[in-house]
């Protein structure tokens, strides 16, 4: 049979069915689709245009970044080592003011897809203002994107209240509804930022679009005690009392629960965005996430913005989800590295209503994966590939990545950008910001 491209690996780790390995397999594309996974001695059954070999390597379905905004790469730190309220309302606010417009966008949101697919992330969930910029720099990337159709009380260069921000989401969303990378969630930025008609009114278009609604919520105990204080509610509740305790709701951060309040969360079929490191850093608390998937949560992981990280590293946020679940629980054998790897790729897809396209290495989804090489000093020896992919690899072994079957990264190198040119823009904002 004519196909595409066949792969090879020592590895292929296809995350659904759970915890299974191949040794030397190989997965055969075709039309941007995954239309085989077999031994690689039975693998003479297909007759190829592209032929890779990567003895030393696994091969594992692209990672899925479940939220960041894209753009704030350039402000990567702008305002490091303080706590959440002051960091955002005496810096990233101000500083967004006077500098975020469409070309800022469009030119973090690449250098943020730049180092994604350098990193093994194939698909990315955003929230941020101008979104059709977002979408513009992902598409260009040839990167898969949820894009968020942010919406907040506050005026901002991109729309001036609730009313506009979704009446122009409603627009984007039209326009990329047939786009094979770039999908849409509605984004309102927090419970404590979006008044209730809006809430509400997101609440029944989630319904008649079937797409996600992507929010923090309990980020901080700060934000907590000040909906105590001013609603008589924890934001949870008032997000029930409004009708979001669906399946649509994905929530970010959650650092804030009690034990009523996880189970639930569970039964209402919501989802939850894990960020450990940015949490840690703006010491924002810890997400239980041990009793989150003890109580069948669908948890994903995401790294959050380079402002508050300052990386888009999803190794690094394996890693450390892993490691925190462990202190938190005060189990060592709690969320082991299958488990994070899932949250990294099959939960972030079901979180976003992705899961029959991507996620997982299955035949018939589309051909997002990576490879990645174990073979080095700092990865030898392998005794359990997955282990190893969590506890002692970089994002810097990640040597090809593609997306719908395209070749995107080859050899560390991009194919469908100008490194230098990424860098260059970047440097001129931080000369702008910087003065």
């Amino acid at each position: 049979m004519q196909i595409d491209t066949l792969i090879s690996a020592k590895w292929v780790i296809p995350v659904e069915p759970h915890g299974v390995v191949h040794p030397d397999y190989a997965i055969a594309i075709h039309d941007g689709r995954i239309i085989d996974l077999l031994p690689a001695k039975e693998a003479a059954r297909y007759q190829p245009s592209t032929r890779i070999d990567l003895p030393g390597h696994a091969l594992l379905p692209g990672l899925i970044n479940a939220h960041g905004h894209a753009a704030m790469s350039l402000m990567r730190g702008i305002a490091d080592d303080l706590p959440l309220m002051d960091w955002l309302t005496q810096h990233i606010w101000p500083a967004e003011q006077k500098f975020v417009n469409a070309e800022f966008v469009y030119d973090g949101s690449l250098l943020a897809c730049a180092e994604m697919l350098r990193g093994g992330t194939t698909c990315f969930n955003d929230m941020y203002f101008f979104p059709e910029e977002t979408a513009r720099a992902a598409e260009y990337a040839g990167m898969r994107a949820v894009v968020g159709l942010i919406v907040i009380n506050f005026p901002s260069a991109w729309a001036q209240d609730a009313d506009e921000y979704i009446s122009k989401g409603i627009d984007l969303h039209d326009r990329l509804r047939n786009n094979p990378l770039i999908t849409t969630a509605f984004a309102p930025h927090a419970p404590y930022t979006v008044a209730d008609a809006p809430l509400e009114r997101l609440r029944t278009l989630a319904e008649e679009l079937d797409i996600p609604i992507h929010i923090h919520v309990h980020e901080t105990a700060h934000e907590v005690a000040e909906s105590e204080k001013e609603l008589r509610l924890r934001p949870l509740a008032r997000l029930e009392g409004l009708g979001l305790l669906n399946p649509h709701l994905v929530s970010v951060h959650m650092t804030q629960l009690t034990d009523n309040e996880i189970a639930h969360y569970a039964s209402s079929g919501a989802h939850v965005v894990h960020c450990p490191e940015s949490n840690l850093k703006l010491a924002s608390g810890f997400c239980p996430l041990h009793k989150l998937l003890k109580a069948e949560v669908n948890v994903a992981l995401g790294t959050d913005g380079a402002a508050s990280n300052n990386d888009l590293d999803m190794f690094g946020e394996m890693r450390s989800a892993a490691l925190l679940a462990k202190a938190v629980a005060n189990d060592a054998s709690a969320v082991p590295a299958e488990d994070v790897l899932r949250m990294a790729t099959l939960n972030g897809a079901r979180a976003l209503g992705l899961e029959q396209e991507i996620g997982s290495l299955e035949p018939g989804k589309a051909a997002d994966l990576i490879a990645v090489d174990l073979s080095g000093i700092e990865t030898e020896p392998v005794y359990h590939p997955v282990s190893q992919l969590v506890y002692a690899t970089g994002r810097e072994r990640v040597t090809d990545v593609w997306v719908a079957g395209k070749h995107v990264l080859k050899g560390r190198e991009l194919t469908t950008l100008d490194t230098a040119a990424i860098l260059d823009k970047a440097r001129q904002w931080q000369h702008k910001l910087a003065h």
